[in-house]
């Protein structure tokens, strides 16, 4: 019993002590020597040591180059720590010293009092400055984040003819700015998270409070807070942790670089998912309907956005199930096909030794190494790749009798279809289906296809995106949802904001009065 005793009391010193360590101490070269063994004496640390007031008290201003903004630290912290010229009557000893500095003489907005080395150290790592005073075992966390960032400039992933031109950067305070400057509503919403035990980087979920639905901000915010992962460098991480399902090949949520995109999202209820250090926001929750849906819809009139809508889903239609109907009917149904057809198909085939099936996979195979080498080339290679590739490549194959001309168009076809996909992950997860159709169709003919599709749907309505169908509102069916769906229907006559979404004020459009 004595031992077991010990052994507690032991272990509660052991816990005083680590408590203890990880206090500021009142000594400066205490202090310094601390951050220095902590960081292993880093060339990028910058350490200024200074003498103020008349009573010649010893400071330090600690920060790390290249992610602080030295003119801030320079004109604003420096050079106001200097003109710290008033006597020890005025001032009193270093606590009051110490006040007076955090209080009056910084011409900062953002400072705040560090009590331990953890304050100290996640201050030291996302661009703040540290003030020690000697005598006090506390440090004053001065904001001065900065560094080279990229300009806003117009996404390269998501191009619109019409529509504004500027996207997100990899500046967090950059991205939050744009979405101030364009929803002057007092209800926005930032809410912030650390995410990564080591990166530690700032997370915000943004949101306009009195539209979005309270329950699906609070489910947001109970997978965000499960994350546990050394550092995520994209929304990439973000978005596999906290997705419904992550076997499911498609999107449960949509990444955008364009600002307005999240601001029309927000605006019908949705909420934005903005991480530091990349462009890309998540918009959550979707459904089908909005992975074909682009905000060029919205900026030309509503028959010219339905049109384009039109032929997105036409697009997807031919993408996924173009290669296996050519199978199917070629290897299984050809009297389904007319006889002028027919021959004509047959007489291309002459002489190639592969069956459709066989010659399909072998032509999107190739299709797919061309689009992933012109994606990972410089932009203007990537461009000759993915043209002369296809043309020396396609040509050389029926040449050589390997492929048929017919199956060159039907693959060429299909990769134009999978093009006009406005969202990449989305065209990424038709490429993936398509192989299951394709060997479907090789196997079963239409009945393959027809048992891969039914699969598909039942995978659908059981498919969720934090609480949201993913088939609505095709199932369950929301007529007024319709309006938005295929085809757009003109501005005026779109006053609801989607059911499906729950929001707290439904009425998107006012009721006009009448004079």
């Amino acid at each position: 019993m004595r031992s077991k005793f010990r052994r507690k009391i032991q272990k509660s010193k052991q816990n005083k002590n680590e408590d203890f360590a990880l206090q500021l101490f009142d000594k400066l070269e205490d202090n310094i020597t601390n951050i220095k063994n902590m960081l292993d004496h880093p060339d990028d640390l910058v350490i200024r040591d200074l003498i103020i007031g008349e009573a010649e008290h010893r400071c330090a201003v600690i920060y790390i180059d290249g992610i602080v903004n030295t003119d801030t630290i320079q004109n604003n912290v420096l050079a106001k720590l200097q003109k710290t010229d008033e006597n020890k009557s005025q001032l009193g000893g270093p606590k009051k010293l110490f006040d007076y500095i955090f209080n009056e003489k910084l011409s900062i907005n953002h400072i705040e009092k560090g009590k331990s080395m953890d304050d100290v150290s996640l201050a030291l790592l996302t661009g703040h400055t540290i003030f020690y005073l000697d005598g006090i075992n506390q440090a004053i966390l001065i904001e001065t984040k900065g560094g080279e960032y990229r300009g806003i400039e117009e996404p390269v992933s998501e191009t619109l003819i019409r529509g504004p031109r500027e996207g997100f950067i990899e500046n967090l305070g950059t991205n939050l700015a744009i979405i101030r400057r364009n929803i002057a509503e007092p209800n926005l919403r930032l809410q912030a998270y650390k995410t990564g035990r080591r990166s530690k980087k700032n997370l915000v979920v943004a949101y306009i409070d009195g539209i979005v639905h309270p329950d699906l901000v609070k489910e947001v915010n109970r997978r965000l807070k499960t994350i546990d992962i050394d550092g995520a460098a994209d929304t990439g991480y973000i978005e596999e942790w906290i997705e419904d399902s992550f076997l499911s090949p498609f999107p449960q949520m949509l990444n955008t670089e364009r600002p307005d995109k999240v601001i029309a999202a927000m605006m019908q209820g949705k909420v934005g998912v903005f991480l530091d250090g990349t462009p890309v926001v998540l918009i959550l929750p979707i459904n089908f309907g909005n992975a074909l849906q682009s905000p060029e819809d919205y900026y030309e009139r509503w028959t010219i956005g339905s049109l384009l809508r039109v032929i997105r889903y036409l697009g997807a239609f031919i993408s996924i199930f173009l290669p296996s109907l050519y199978i199917a009917l070629i290897s299984y149904h050809p009297g389904m096909i007319p006889s002028d057809l027919a021959f004509s198909i047959a007489a291309s085939r002459e002489g190639v030794p592969f069956p459709a099936a066989i010659e399909a996979v072998l032509m999107v195979i190739t299709m797919e190494l061309l689009q992933e080498a012109g994606a990972r080339l410089p932009q203007t290679i990537g461009q000759t790749i993915g043209i002369v590739g296809g043309l020396v490549i396609g040509e050389a194959a029926v040449q050589a009798g390997i492929v048929s001309p017919i199956m060159v168009i039907v693959v060429a076809l299909t990769a134009i279809a999978t093009f006009a996909v406005p969202s990449y992950s989305v065209a990424i997860s038709f490429r993936i289906v398509r192989f299951g159709f394709i060997f479907a169709a090789g196997v079963l003919g239409l009945y393959g296809i027809i048992l891969v599709y039914i699969m598909i749907n039942i995978h659908f309505v059981n498919l969720k995106s934090f609480g949201i169908p993913y088939s609505v509102p095709f199932a369950p069916f929301i007529a007024v949802d319709w309006k938005d769906l295929i085809i757009r229907s003109p501005i005026p006559t779109i006053k609801k904001r989607p059911v499906y979404l729950k929001t707290e004020d439904p009425n998107r459009l006012r009721k006009r009065r009448r004079n």
